[in-house]
């Protein structure tokens, strides 16, 4: 069966179908946050089939898998690439309402030319069509990304990360714009066991010996500035709960050095190190004027089990519910109140609290730039229609929503860069909705600068891109 995939899909009246195709459409994509590997960009990998590109990595497909009572050796396991795109194709077919069944076919159209939809009836026939085009030069991935119109990529690194292939890219000048965003989280998190390897990591990335609390301060610093030099424009942090503990500096080191002797920390003094550690980095980033994200809410590795058999990020995460607007706003307002409040982005992987984030965001804009403080897209369990309608609401209700910077991918897979038009097309589609029903004017120059600033020159200005 043929897709139901249109020039018009998800455009719904007259207005939006203008609005997506003559402004929308054509713009660049800046994608500033998103796990890819770079080293695959630096050596402009073909990959050798669609399983690898496709499936390989994103646990919001193993998530599907599962609840379709797949064996885990069809997702994750020792299963040959085939057999685990066959799961994937027998699974497609009972997704309705769920985005990955408008993303699937999104990209099998947009990037392989096929119009089927995906089952198990099809499934070897476009597993063949894919194959075939992944072998050529123009679906390697600097192709791909040349082909989606693709002007700068925000990846995710560890300030003990080497950025080896950042700085090869960074050295050739490739026309993409490939920059590392500064990902502490392992420095953030004193209480995990991981905390000790990170530290011995960090000392050799930075050159230095860590002793001392301050120690640890320097070399945050020293990687920092190495991340600036290679084109940093952000730095983000996954936040299961907002903390903040009104700490000193004496305070931290106190801590730290407890936590050096192989003593238990209590739970006022882990949060002590975390906010102090935290607030320390952010004045770090206004003095860069990079831009702070805070993603905040998940609830990691709920499935002890297979947290111990695959480890992090292989989709056994899902929403908290930890109180945030409290130690959230004291954190905002104790850097606004040292003039050291970076740009900042606020995600909630919960839709309780957009309204939240929302006005939190309100307290803190300034004439340094238009939006400094960004209520930002729906993210992870909300990147759907009801998700990204409902913030962009929400946006509009209390702020300007046209200052938004608009959509990222948050993915590891190359062939996410659609997910940029599925957003747009849902923005055109709001926008025009407000036109057809009488609450905005039809002001195309006007809807125009909405629809272009929101896709690309707004995140083009916040993130300061050439």
């Amino acid at each position: 069966m043929k897709t139901f995939i249109s020039e018009d899909f998800l455009l719904e009246g007259d207005t939006a179908k203008e609005l997506y195709h003559n402004f929308a459409k054509q713009m660049p994509i800046i994608d500033y946050h998103n796990h890819l590997p770079p080293e695959e960009i630096l050596e402009d990998k073909n990959y050798s089939d669609i399983s690898e590109i496709w499936l390989a990595g994103d646990h919001y497909k193993w998530r599907a898998m599962r609840a379709n009572g797949i064996h885990e050796s069809f997702i994750t396991g020792n299963k040959s690439n085939y057999e685990k795109f066959e799961a994937w194709a027998r699974t497609v077919p009972k997704l309705l309402g769920n985005p990955l069944y408008h993303w699937t076919h999104l990209e099998l159209q947009r990037y392989f030319g096929i119009d089927e939809l995906l089952d198990d009836n099809t499934a070897p026939e476009i597993w063949k069509q894919a194959n075939e085009k992944l072998q050529h030069s123009d679906f390697s991935v600097r192709s791909l990304l040349k082909r989606d119109n693709v002007a700068f990529i925000g990846t995710t690194d560890d300030p003990a990360d080497d950025l080896a292939s950042h700085k090869q890219l960074h050295n050739e000048g490739f026309e993409v714009a490939v920059s590392p965003s500064f990902r502490p989280d392992k420095g953030i998190q004193i209480e995990k066991d991981g905390f000790t390897g990170w530290l011995k990591d960090l000392e050799e990335a930075a050159g230095i010996p860590i002793e001392k609390y301050e120690d640890l301060l320097t070399a945050l610093s020293k990687r920092v500035e190495y991340f600036d030099s290679l084109g940093c424009r952000s730095s983000d942090h996954g936040i299961t709960a907002m903390f903040y503990e009104p700490a000193l500096k004496t305070d931290a080191e106190t801590v730290f050095q407890k936590w050096r002797d192989g003593k238990d920390l209590t739970a006022k003094e882990i949060e002590q190190y975390k906010t102090y550690t935290l607030l320390s980095l952010a004045e770090m980033y206004a003095a860069k004027g990079w831009v702070m994200q805070l993603h905040i809410g998940a609830l990691r590795n709920n499935n002890t089990k297979m947290f111990e058999k695959l480890g992090p990020d292989s989709g056994f995460d899902s929403i908290g519910d930890d109180l945030l607007a409290r130690p959230l706003s004291h954190f905002l307002d104790t850097l606004e109140a040292k003039d050291a409040l970076p740009k900042t982005v606020l995600y909630s992987l919960d839709a309780r609290d957009n309204y939240i984030l929302a006005t939190a965001a309100g307290n803190y804009q300034n004439d340094e730039v238009p939006g400094k403080i960004q209520f930002g897209t729906a993210w992870w369990f909300n990147d759907h229609i009801d998700g990204m309608e409902n913030q962009m609401k929400i946006l509009a209700n209390t702020g300007l929503i046209s200052n938004f910077i608009g959509m990222l991918t948050d993915s590891r897979s190359f062939l996410s860069f659609s997910r940029h038009e599925y957003f747009r097309r849902i923005l055109c589609s709001l926008l025009g909705s407000w036109v057809d029903r009488g609450r905005a004017p039809k002001d195309m120059e006007l809807l125009q600068q909405y629809v272009q600033d929101i896709c690309y020159y707004n995140a083009k200005r916040y993130f300061k891109l050439s």
